[in-house]
């Protein structure tokens, strides 16, 4: 079996990636899922930006993409039982919050120069239901740094299968996923402004 580029690990390998083929279909018919603009995701490394209101959006995503994404996840998510132990295992990359954290960053370039997609959400957490957050400096970052197009994506729905304070998903409301067009953001040089333009690129996305 060809080991995955981005993810090397036992688990990953030989139970995830076997089971990727059955279970992204099944997931993505349960959850309602609808996806518009998967033509415009990049055969090359990229970095996948989108707005967040559920802890169900991850799994959306991978469902959504042909490959899997490597997400950059708060490190408190690190410590829930099960949940934590397969964080590693699915290529997530713990990020300290409010602390611009070098080490989070650095890895993140490092998964996409080996050609990995990358998914950040740039508000930092979970919006309310039809709300959006301030983007924080990490997603312009790693957008100047690292010179990878950037994909926007819009998320609707997650937060009504799965809202805040709840622990379990219940399938029901149409989940829709958009994927704009991937931007160049590489001959930027101010992080905020970047960050703020590809929030822009998000919240015109909710307006299709």
């Amino acid at each position: 079996m060809k080991k995955h580029k981005c993810i090397n690990s036992f688990l990953a390998n030989r139970i995830l990636s076997p089971l990727c083929p059955f279970v992204k279909p099944l997931f993505k018919k349960v959850f309602r899922i609808e996806v518009v603009g998967l033509e415009n995701v990049p055969s090359e490394a990229c970095i996948v930006a989108s707005n967040h209101r559920s802890h169900l959006d991850p799994p959306v995503l991978n469902a959504v993409f042909p490959e899997p994404l490597i997400f950059i996840a708060k490190e408190e998510l690190f410590k829930v039982p099960l949940l934590g132990k397969l964080l590693p295992h699915m290529g997530a990359i713990p990020v300290k919050r409010g602390s611009g954290d070098m080490q989070a960053l650095e890895l993140s370039l490092s998964f996409l120069e080996k050609g990995c997609k990358v998914c950040i959400f740039p508000e930092g957490s979970r919006a309310n239901p039809g709300e959006f957050l301030r983007p924080k400096l990490g997603v312009g970052i790693l957008a100047i740094k690292s010179k990878k197009q950037v994909l926007p994506v819009y998320i609707d729905g997650t937060d009504k299968v799965m809202p805040r304070g709840k622990s379990f998903p219940k399938p029901g409301p149409t989940i829709r996923v958009i994927i704009g067009k991937p931007k160049d953001y590489s001959k930027e040089t101010n992080y905020k402004e970047v960050a703020i333009k590809i929030m822009e690129e998000i919240k015109t996305l909710s307006k299709l």
